[in-house]
């Protein structure tokens, strides 16, 4: 079984908030030090900060999906279908052009 970057990124970052409690708990780390306590902080506010755009971001894929599929298709969809009917014309005139320009295909050696 193959651990992805992002879930090796994830089991870091626990591992290291799990190892700063372990310290807190037994001593080894006194959190009431200013310096400490600074650093403990500032790391806790970068991880809370992360994680808050992370889920914000996720949220909002997952609002802007439900109010959008209740309709039949997105603005987005919509002009790309226009795009692809005003695609399909263009070839079709282009066909058109082009059969008249060349006339009636014939091999060269039937004439």
């Amino acid at each position: 079984m193959r651990i992805s970057r992002w879930t090796l990124l994830w089991l870091v970052i626990v591992g290291l908030l799990g190892s700063i409690e372990a310290a807190i708990v037994f001593g080894v780390v006194n959190p009431y030090d200013v310096v400490t306590f600074f650093f403990i902080m500032v790391s806790a506010l970068i991880v809370i900060a992360v994680l808050a755009i992370i889920g914000a971001t996720f949220l909002g894929i997952y609002i802007s999906h439900r109010i959008l599929s209740t309709r039949d298709f997105t603005p987005f969809e919509q002009e790309m279908l226009r795009m692809a009917e005003e695609v399909k014309g263009l070839t079709e005139k282009v066909e058109a052009i082009s059969k008249a320009v060349t006339g009636p295909s014939e091999p060269p050696g039937r004439r």
